[in-house]
């Protein structure tokens, strides 16, 4: 039984919560205690002192707060990525800032999430987070989106690695990713491509299950991550 015990321990979310206001600290590690494979092992109020704590703690999750007093919540997670590219950040914020969100993909974040968010959601977005996949706020897609300046992350690939990556696609499933992308619906889609509707949901969730993601908004988060557009 000790063995059992010492296996599900062993498979704990390790996390450390990065955020100025020890009100939201309390609620998000209040939040998590109903979560058994979820444990908070660090806090820290200030980004600086968050840089170093991930160093002393090697987490699997580090949750940071975009607007901290000291240094940006950005500029945390791109030093922590410097020193430890494991770490999985997910960035938490209040508003919807467009240089705040373009910075945050540019520097690898792997999630970008509104305070809004209910705790389920929450817990949802960071077992995702740490089994590798990357999440967006659905509010936070269309800014993306429409972005003068586009997604170009550090690591940024241009379509023919995307096509590269990805050859399971077909050339009409990249036109509806294209198109996902752009924020169509499965109706708008056939319109477009003078197909059925019944064709076009299909290849959307053709495209979902080729790229191994949950649903279109990641899809689409994919793609303009991995440069398709």
């Amino acid at each position: 039984m000790q063995v059992q015990n010492n296996n599900i321990q062993s498979k704990k979310i390790r996390v450390i919560l990065i955020d100025d206001h020890k009100l939201m600290r309390v609620g998000l590690k209040s939040l998590f205690e109903k979560f058994p494979d979820i444990s908070v092992i660090a806090e820290s109020e200030s980004g600086k002192e968050g840089i170093e704590k991930v160093r002393v703690h090697n987490p699997d999750v580090a949750i940071i707060d975009v607007g901290l007093n000291d240094i940006s919540g950005v500029e945390v997670a791109k030093r922590i990525l410097s020193n430890n590219p494991n770490v999985k950040i997910i960035m938490l914020t209040s508003h919807l800032d467009e240089n705040n969100i373009m910075e945050s993909l540019r520097v690898g974040v792997n999630a970008y999430v509104l305070k809004d968010i209910n705790s389920d959601m929450l817990a949802m977005v960071l077992r995702s987070v740490n089994d590798g996949a990357m999440w967006l706020d659905p509010k936070v897609v269309p800014i993306i989106r429409e972005s003068t300046g586009g997604v170009i992350p550090a690591k940024n690939k241009n379509r023919a690695n995307f096509k590269a990556s990805h050859a399971n696609l077909t050339e009409r499933e990249y036109e509806v990713l294209k198109l996902v992308v752009d924020g169509k619906s499965n109706y708008e889609i056939a319109q477009i491509l003078k197909i059925s509707e019944h064709t076009s949901k299909a290849h959307v969730c053709n495209i979902i299950q080729k790229l191994v993601v949950d649903d279109r908004t990641q899809a689409a988060v994919k793609a303009l991550k991995e440069g398709i557009v």
